[in-house]
């Protein structure tokens, strides 16, 4: 049996309000059409139906809109209050038209108090966009095979650190800062669930890796798919959908959206939005070795995505 790291409440996106989920949903991209097909497709072609989606740890239900108009009904769940007032406000429909439902719900009770509570052996698919990390997994996934249909799957994917294209001017020397400034500003403020995002899940506790197993689920259907694989190949990283280009305010937005990045912030308030600011910091150097390259001021962009991985597992029929 593997050893998973020990489990640490997630309390960062937790207590967002809404107005921080309105802006984590503006400057956080959306998944490519290419990922939310091949969950549908491995899915159904492993004898998974359409009828019931529930996205767990939705955030303000970026992944749960997008994979919605495969199914009948589409449930999200989130624990932020603050998360789901902006699910709400942004909306959605599964295939018949029908609103997505979004509650207040953890994953480890996966919806067992609302009311109407999500019952037993009713749901086809469970995903998990870059929240899995943050579970308790020794009580999500027996849950999980409560929830799910026999046959149904479990869809659990997340992405890491920006990696930038070779073909960026002074390419090694911006990954090297990027990767320099994670390590010296934002390491102290990482809780175990961020260690899992870096290493691409591979240390994210799987029914058959927890004591005692979860037998419901088979390791024998076990399907895992990386994309950008280092970040050599940014054009076919279709994982995030977004700018594979993008400007230097627009990467700073997206970086504002990173748990301890906020929980940096959180420790130095008077820090936020100054050159002193960890953001704002990183960016600068960034800028600086674009010029260094002869890249021309106002013309700095940069060019590269996250990789990502995806997990499906499916419960026994």
């Amino acid at each position: 049996m593997s050893h998973p790291a020990p489990f640490s409440p997630e309390k960062t996106f937790r207590s967002y309000t809404h107005e921080q989920g309105a802006k984590y949903a503006q400057r956080r991209p959306s998944y490519h059409p290419n990922l939310y097909q091949t969950i549908i497709d491995h899915h159904t072609s492993t004898g998974g139906q359409l009828d019931i989606l529930l996205d767990v740890g939705c955030g303000p239900g970026t992944a749960v809109r997008g994979l919605a108009p495969h199914f009948t009904h589409a449930v999200g769940l989130d624990p932020s209050e603050g998360m789901i007032s902006t699910a709400r406000s942004l909306g959605g429909v599964a295939s018949t038209s029908e609103p997505i439902r979004f509650d207040v719900s953890t994953a480890e009770d996966l919806g067992q108090h609302l009311s109407p509570p999500i019952l037993n052996a009713s749901v086809d698919l469970i995903t998990a966009s870059t929240a899995a990390h943050w579970f308790d997994m020794s009580r999500f996934w027996p849950r999980a095979a409560q929830v799910l249909k026999p046959g149904g799957t479990v869809a659990l994917w997340t992405g890491r650190s920006l990696r930038v294209h070779p073909s960026m001017p002074n390419y090694a020397a911006i990954q090297a800062a990027i990767d320099e400034h994670k390590e010296r500003h934002l390491k102290a403020y990482f809780e175990p669930g961020n260690l899992l995002t870096q290493s691409l899940y591979a240390d994210l506790p799987l029914p058959w890796t927890l004591e005692p197993p979860v037998p419901e689920f088979d390791e024998t259907t076990f399907f895992r798919k990386e994309w950008g694989n280092g970040g050599t190949s940014a054009t076919d990283n279709k994982f995030f959908v977004g700018e594979q280009t993008m400007n230097l305010e627009t990467l700073g937005k997206r970086l504002e959206t990173g748990s301890s990045v906020t929980r940096w912030r959180d420790a130095h308030p008077d820090a936020v939005g100054t050159e002193h600011d960890v953001v704002r910091i990183l960016i600068r150097e960034i800028e600086r070795l674009l010029h260094e390259a002869g890249v021309e001021k106002g013309k700095e962009v940069v060019k590269g995505g996250p990789m990502g991985v995806l997990l499906m597992v499916k419960k026994r029929v």
